[in-house]
């Protein structure tokens, strides 16, 4: 499976077996599974499963322990408690970081029988705890996604985004505690032993991080003005558990407007999505615009996307292609200035043309800052070597072409680009959302900027970017 990738899982008892090559100076490497509700929060302590809490309480889901190089776990899906709603599959590193443990992946396997599900080959950098996948429930079964998800700031930055305090300092003289799940290993008897980090939920303070301030943000409606400003928060957030805080760039919108994307049109989601990607531009951006790009048949540059203008520019700009026979040299009746006649763009797939076009924009155009594009499609590639040509020639540019799948279309090239070989640096990301709508801000960033960060460390070392 490729990062973001999903499947349906129809057994009723699984195996996730984590998996890597053990070897002198490669850090011990631990499974655990963290138990959520609706609400993306353990309920308590004992939604933590892990070495030293290797049961669950309700028995659903075991800790089977370690072997060399492997670590596992069993998730009984049939008889998981109906509020759960899911089942992130975390790792930790003792003694170094994942991008010193070589073949990480992750293996699923149905438990009754053995056979394998899903593998998840993965890679790492400076990430000390990470999640490899989650269970999930949709619509009545339960789904398995690839996530490949580090945190820099170690088993602390993971736990905080789920409802859970780590407390590296107990105090001394405290009283003998009720047993709590720990997350670290028991230290060997000692005279003095060093205190324990404990677990335990609690309501997690929100990661205090640097929020840039737009010029014309006090002119937004008062509810956009608040959503902005949460979501800046929560972008500076996700930069700072992959270790790139304060990091500066600038941000490309490109909108997939083909005939199969309607729907999405419609009902607001494309709308969504690009005021959800307005806080990415403003926190990232010096000056907090974005580049925008439609396209089907053929590319086509909107007017940039500055953020006082972002109400008027949802209404004016946020459209779908158009099926045309005739009259397709003729402008369409009733376009207000810069808007642009959809009918030229077409209803097909064509995604290596604009591809090709922003690619030309970012040579015409150079900035000091890296380029984060930001590319939303709902499939249906099939221009598989043309994208490919496309997107390897652009390795050796300063930008990082961040891929998000609407759906379960088919994503062609896209979702081969994280394993596929003969690239200096990864310059392309790609994950898929069954329903964009129903990922929450939190998740949505660390998953859309989760590479990104990688990405320029790279780029840097390999004199791509100064």
């Amino acid at each position: 499976m490729s990062k973001g990738a999903n499947l349906p899982v129809e057994s009723a008892s699984v195996r996730a077996v984590l998996g890597w090559s053990a070897g002198p100076g490669v850090p011990d490497v631990d499974a655990s599974a963290l138990l959520l509700t609706g609400s993306g929060r353990v309920r308590s302590d004992g939604d933590f499963v892990f070495y030293n809490q290797p049961r669950h309480a309700s028995g659903t889901v075991r800790h089977l322990g370690k072997q060399p190089g492997a670590d596992a776990l069993d998730v009984d899906l049939a008889t998981l408690e109906p509020e759960i709603e899911r089942v992130v599959l975390c790792a930790s590193a003792d003694g170094g970081c994942f991008g010193r443990v070589p073949g990480l992946h992750l293996r699923l396997l149905d438990a009754a029988s053995g056979a394998e599900l899903a593998r998840f080959d993965m890679t790492a950098d400076t990430e000390t705890a990470y999640i490899s996948g989650e269970l999930y429930r949709r619509a009545g079964a339960w789904k398995f996604r690839a996530v490949g998800q580090g945190y820099a700031s170690g088993l602390a930055g993971l736990a905080t985004d789920f409802g859970i305090t780590v407390d590296d300092q107990p105090p001394a003289q405290a009283p003998t505690p009720t047993p709590t799940a720990t997350a670290t290993r028991a230290p060997a008897p000692a005279p003095a032993p060093a205190p324990v980090p404990v677990v335990v939920a609690a309501p997690a303070p929100t990661p205090v991080a640097a929020v840039r301030m737009v010029k014309g943000e006090e002119q937004l409606p008062a509810d956009m003005r608040e959503r902005l400003s949460l979501r800046k928060q929560q972008v500076a957030v996700s930069l700072t558990k992959s270790g790139a805080a304060g990091v500066s760039a600038r941000v490309i919108l490109v909108l997939d407007a083909s005939g199969s994307m309607s729907t999405l049109y419609s009902r607001g989601t494309v709308a969504a999505v690009v005021e959800r990607m307005a806080a990415v531009a403003a926190q990232l951006d010096d000056d907090g615009e974005m580049q925008a790009w439609t396209f089907a048949t053929h590319p086509a540059r909107l007017p940039d996307l500055t953020i006082p203008e972002l109400p008027e520019w949802l209404r004016l700009h946020v459209r779908v292609g158009q099926m045309s026979l005739f009259g397709r040299n003729k402008p369409a009746k009733g376009l207000l200035p810069g808007q642009v006649d959809m009918r030229a763009v077409g209803f097909q797939n064509e995604e290596q043309r604009v591809i090709a076009e922003v690619r030309a924009y970012v040579r015409d155009h150079p900035v000091p800052a890296p380029t984060l594009v930001l590319f939303f499609s709902d499939g249906g590639v099939y221009r598989n070597d043309e994208i490919e040509r496309e997107l390897r020639a652009a390795v050796e540019e300063p930008v990082f072409w961040q891929f998000v799948g609407l759906g379960r279309a088919g994503f062609g090239v896209l979702e081969r680009f994280d394993t596929m070989a003969g690239r200096r640096v990864d310059n392309v990301g790609f994950f898929a959302v069954d329903d964009i709508d129903r990922l929450s801000d939190p998740e949505l960033y660390d998953r859309l900027l989760s590479e990104f960060p990688s990405w320029i460390r790279a780029a840097r070392e390999a004199g791509i970017l100064h």
